[in-house]
């Protein structure tokens, strides 16, 4: 029985070895060298000797040691945490943006041995984002939508020094922002519909202080202008925020004879899409349809759907890598390619209808 607990009390011991997280305090000690030379060995920072310091590095490979994360957050007061503020009226259809946009975040952040806090925040109330602030819960932040309004916000993060970067355009030159090419994207989309003999385009676009939503504006005025065609005015709609606005628009589309509709976005796009099915408008046989934004279901739909599609992911990327140079970490030179791309589908192919109404 005796030999049978020492035995016990021998394996333990084995595996509570194994199983040890060592820290600097103990390389130091076992290797008979002082806190400092270890730091400086595993920093690549300051005066030691090659052999000793691949003496540390021996040690740490064996030992499989990894530095503390909190101890060396307080010892560079950081916390590495980096906050995410998501808007709080982001709807179903926004959802896929977001979640592109932030795996793109996480994943860059944990490359760089940071952590992701996330808030909900609208114009009007940001406590939570407030409270990542006062209780230095974060060493950054990622605003991930631009509005007009959220000047405020940004306001108070400038007061209170903390780095932060929007995602989208900022009105502010003192305001660091990364964003997709919706200007252009939504200028060269436009500009292949005018192209294709399309002449009276109506528009429909989402809250007017979202900053995307004057941007996609200005792309698809920029394409009328480059092509010397005049925009109908009375067939811009925007603030499109629910079926009955969107129904509301297609009556006056559809009294003013629009030979094509743009829509800013996916989730206008599938509104739009219901209210021409009630009315029995069929695309692209009476209608063309072109969407701002690519939703992965335009492909499966009939007919498909020309979009324009955007890496997102990839600007999340480029956003967190931004914040982090912010920060003065050093970021390898990687950045995502904020590249856009119109995919032509079905639903602005040219139809019999078309080509008859052209030469009368």
């Amino acid at each position: 029985m005796l030999k049978e607990s020492n035995r016990l009390r021998k394996l333990w011991g084995m595996f509570m070895e194994r199983e040890k997280v060592y820290t600097i305090n103990d390389i130091a000690r076992e290797l008979g060298v002082s806190k400092t030379t270890v730091s400086r060995a595993i920093s690549g920072k300051g005066r030691i000797s090659r052999e000793t310091q691949e003496k540390v590095f021996a040690f740490i490979e064996e030992h499989d040691y990894r530095p503390n994360v909190l101890a060396r957050a307080l010892a560079q007061s950081k916390t590495y945490n980096l906050g995410l503020v998501l808007p709080e009226d982001f709807s179903v259809m926004d959802f896929p943006f977001f979640k592109e946009c932030m795996n793109g975040i996480c994943e860059t952040a944990s490359r760089y041995n940071y952590d992701i806090v996330i808030a909900v925040a609208d114009d009007q109330d940001f406590s939570g984002c407030r409270r990542m602030v006062e209780n230095r819960k974060v060493d950054g932040m990622i605003l991930s939508r631009s509005t007009v309004d959220n000047s405020v916000m940004q306001r108070y993060l400038k007061e209170k020094q903390m780095p932060f970067v929007v995602v989208g355009p900022a009105k502010s030159d003192d305001v660091v922002w990364v964003d997709n090419l919706n200007r252009e994207g939504s200028c060269e989309l436009t500009g292949i519909l005018l192209l294709k003999g399309f002449r009276r385009l109506a528009l429909l676009g989402g809250n007017r202080s979202h900053l995307v939503t004057e941007s996609r504006l200005q792309g698809f005025l920029d394409a009328h202008r480059e092509q010397q065609i005049l925009v109908e005015e009375a067939l811009i709609f925007l603030d499109i925020e629910n079926y009955a606005a969107t129904a509301e628009a297609v009556e006056q589309i559809l009294v003013q004879k629009a030979d094509g509709i743009l829509c800013m976005d996916d989730f206008i796009t599938s509104m739009l899409i219901g209210c021409l099915r009630e009315r029995n408008i069929r695309v692209p046989e009476d209608i063309k349809l072109a969407s701002f934004y690519d939703n992965p279901q335009f492909e499966f739909l009939s007919p498909t759907i020309t979009s324009l599609y955007y890496n997102t992911k990839g600007l999340g990327q480029n956003a967190c890598m931004t914040l982090l140079q912010l920060l003065g970490e050093e970021v390898k030179e990687e950045e995502a390619v904020l590249n856009y791309q119109v995919i032509l589908r079905e639903s602005t192919k040219q139809t019999d209808n078309h080509l008859i109404s052209c030469r009368a």
